[in-house]
């Protein structure tokens, strides 16, 4: 299989996607601005106890209290309730986790109003980013991750990830990171450390418990609420979590992630450091790799995947629902049976595509056109367990009840990918009338006399449909040429094949948009 992960850095967001033999199968986005990522860890305040719910709500500085349940106080909740309270008394001196003595497990039953009070300082970890109207979700189970293994102060569990299958590496895996942990401490072992020497994973565990102690020695000074530790940005995460050295080739258009990536893969990989590479074509990236055109395909409400079927995609509140619809293969000569059982299992690649790529978390329900019988039911919920196997979020799938219906449940840990494919049009603005189309190049150029001589920007990108490129670039003296000596400027023209026919912008020399 063909893998490559192409990595867009705009100035407000960093987009990563992964294609999988040309085809997107994940897209990530990051913002410059998101707060609250999942693994952040936060001082907070109690703010109400919900006996009720069996939960807290607490102030960790978001506009909406962050919400955490008895069950994820973690058992070991009064051992960092206790290094707390050190850390904010007068002395302020906490003792390492080594050194501490552990305290009992709380009750796995218990009541939350007897283990915490209103206003009391906590300990937490972000466990969920806000999503539509609820905020963060919290855990008390703090851990530490890392590419190879994850930390977790105040355990002395040492889990090996099921994904790794051979029993002789489990039991080496847990001989080896038992005799080098210290007292106090307990791991989960990622799949990523499958085949990792005993250097590697101790240099990266001290490197986790070296971010833990710092973390405990910040708690004095800081303001309630206040943040601690702050995971990696989420690009830096989603690199760590994904990157593995299958794959084929990683582009990036900025030079500065270019530099980190290619450091990352040196240390993981040093012989495939070469398939880091730099972009610096004209075209922007994901148009150059056709993602852009995959992405308004792929997230529109109805989604065609195979011989005129398709999908449509519906989200709710509670859940997401998906429909499979035959379309014009219902007019093939097989009978209805065999009809249904090839869409349904060319249906169960798209609908793995689609759970990864929106991100989409939760209950999915999946409406299968029927089929009769049994084993045909069972070979479709066998393709849709296989096709799922790639996916790294956790998932449940369940066989298809005596309606047709199958029931997924994926993690769901950020908002979902949501892109809006309807776009108003960008020449009439929504009006339904344009300006005559003989006349689009005199508007071009009195745009761009305004952006010369006005704004006083010698050096302009015009980014417009493929079409009127060739047409402005056409001919040995062509539009663009003459508007260069016209107006003693630097011009150049991009072909965009996203945009519509009549749409241009005007961009700067450092991509960034004329208004």
């Amino acid at each position: 299989m063909n893998i490559e992960l192409v990595i867009d850095v705009r100035t407000s967001e960093i987009a990563l996607a992964l294609l999988e033999n040309k085809q997107l199968v994940e897209l990530n986005k990051e913002r410059n601005n998101v707060q609250f990522s999942v693994g952040d860890i936060y001082l907070g305040k109690v703010k109400k106890i919900m006996p009720g719910l069996n939960a807290a709500f607490i102030d960790v500085g978001y506009e909406k209290d962050a919400f955490l349940h008895y069950l994820d106080l973690g058992p070991q909740f009064q051992s960092f309730n206790k290094s707390l309270q050190a850390a904010l008394s007068k002395k302020g001196k906490v003792v390492p986790v080594y050194k501490s003595k552990l305290e009992p497990d709380i009750d796995k039953n218990g009541k939350i109003s007897n283990i915490l009070t209103t206003g009391q300082p906590i300990l937490v970890q972000i466990a969920k980013e806000p999503i539509s109207t609820k905020g963060p979700r919290l855990s008390s189970e703090i851990s530490i991750a890392g590419r190879n293994i994850v930390l977790l102060p105040y355990s002395d569990k040492v889990s090996i990830s099921q994904k790794i299958a051979s029993q002789e590496e489990r039991k080496r895996l847990k001989r080896l990171m038992e005799s080098i942990i210290p007292k106090n401490y307990g791991v989960i072992v990622r799949t990523a450390a499958e085949g990792k020497k005993v250097a590697v994973l101790d240099a990266e565990l001290r490197g986790l418990i070296k971010k833990w102690e710092t973390a405990t020695e910040k708690i004095k000074g800081s303001p309630i609420p206040g943040l601690l530790v702050s995971e990696l940005k989420r690009t830096s995460a989603i690199l760590r979590d994904m990157l593995n050295v299958s794959f084929n080739s990683i582009h990036v258009n900025d030079e500065s992630i270019y530099n980190e990536v290619r450091d990352y893969i040196n240390t993981i990989a040093p012989e495939k450091e070469k398939i880091v590479k730099l972009y610096t074509g004209n075209v922007p990236i994901f148009d150059n790799f056709g993602i852009e055109k995959q992405i308004k395909s792929a997230f529109g409400k109805t989604v065609s995947f195979k011989s005129g079927a398709y999908l449509i995609v519906e989200h709710t509140e509670a859940l997401h629902v998906i429909d499979v619809n035959s379309g014009n293969r219902s007019k093939a000569g097989n009978d209805q049976e065999t009809n249904a059982l090839e869409v349904n299992m060319a249906a169960c690649d798209e609908i793995a595509r689609q759970l990864r790529l929106r991100d989409m978390g939760g209950i999915i329900v999946v409406d299968f056109i029927d089929m009769h019988q049994a084993e045909n039911k069972q070979m479709v919920f066998d393709k849709m367990k296989e096709v799922m196997s790639n996916d790294r979020t956790k998932h449940n799938i369940l066989p298809l009840s005596k309606f047709g219906l199958m029931q997924i449940t994926r993690q769901r840990v950020r908002p979902e990918m949501h892109i809006n494919t309807l776009e108003k049009c960008p020449t009439c603005k929504g009006s339904g009338e344009v300006s005559p189309t003989v006349l689009l190049d005199e508007l071009v150029e009195n745009q761009l006399s305004f952006i010369v001589r006005e704004k006083g920007i010698g050096n302009v990108t015009i980014k417009l449909h493929p079409y009127i490129a060739a047409y402005l670039n056409k001919g040995f003296i062509s539009r663009r040429i003459k508007w260069m000596f016209r107006y003693k400027c630097k011009l150049r023209v991009v072909p965009i094949s996203s945009y519509s026919f009549l749409e241009y912008h005007f961009f700067d020399n450092h991509d960034n948009e004329i208004e």
